[in-house]
């Protein structure tokens, strides 16, 4: 993976602030476009976060993924981010953005921004400039609210794990 570290410019006084750069190639397949190695990596990464690393046991195929578009973030050959885009009439009314997940190895790099913008641009290119619905984990809370989400209902568990529904009001973004 291409990880650089640089430093930037601040005074004696404040902390120093380092950018990661990373060289990420972002694809958007259909199921069917996927290879084995990519249905792979896309099961691992997924299987290493929310079923190992978040200790939870749950049956990750959902029957969706046949039916989503595969927003993938590869770094050389190492799948570093992942969404699925989940046409509008499969989890909701409206289009959603799933599994949202990174790499342990790419965390606070600024790439789960990245992956989410991308995904959301890739959503409306698809399914035409709409509201978008997710079931977002309650700790991202605020970091889907600083992009433009906005909490629907009450928390709720998933699989033991605190969720909230969020929409994206196209109107007001």
């Amino acid at each position: 993976m291409t990880l650089r570290r640089v430093r930037l410019k601040s005074s004696k006084r404040e902390p120093e602030f380092y950018l990661y750069i990373m060289n990420i190639t972002w694809t958007c397949q259909r199921f069917e476009e996927l290879s084995p190695n990519d249905l792979y990596a896309i099961l691992r990464l997924r299987s290493e976060v929310f079923v190992v690393e978040q200790n939870c046991v749950f049956l990750d195929m959902d029957n969706k993924d046949q039916q989503s578009w595969h927003i993938c973030g590869w770094s050389k050959e190492e799948l570093v981010a992942y969404t699925r885009l989940v046409p509008p009439n499969v989890a909701y009314k409206q289009p959603s953005i799933g599994r949202v997940v990174t790499s342990p190895t790419v965390r606070n790099s600024g790439i789960g921004r990245k992956l989410m913008e991308f995904s959301i641009e890739k959503l409306f290119s698809l399914f035409g400039k709409t509201d978008i619905k997710i079931g977002a984990q309650l700790y991202l809370k605020k970091f889907y609210e600083s992009l433009g989400f906005k909490q629907e209902g009450d928390m709720y568990l998933e699989d033991g794990i605190e969720h909230i529904e969020m929409i994206f009001p196209i109107l007001e973004n």
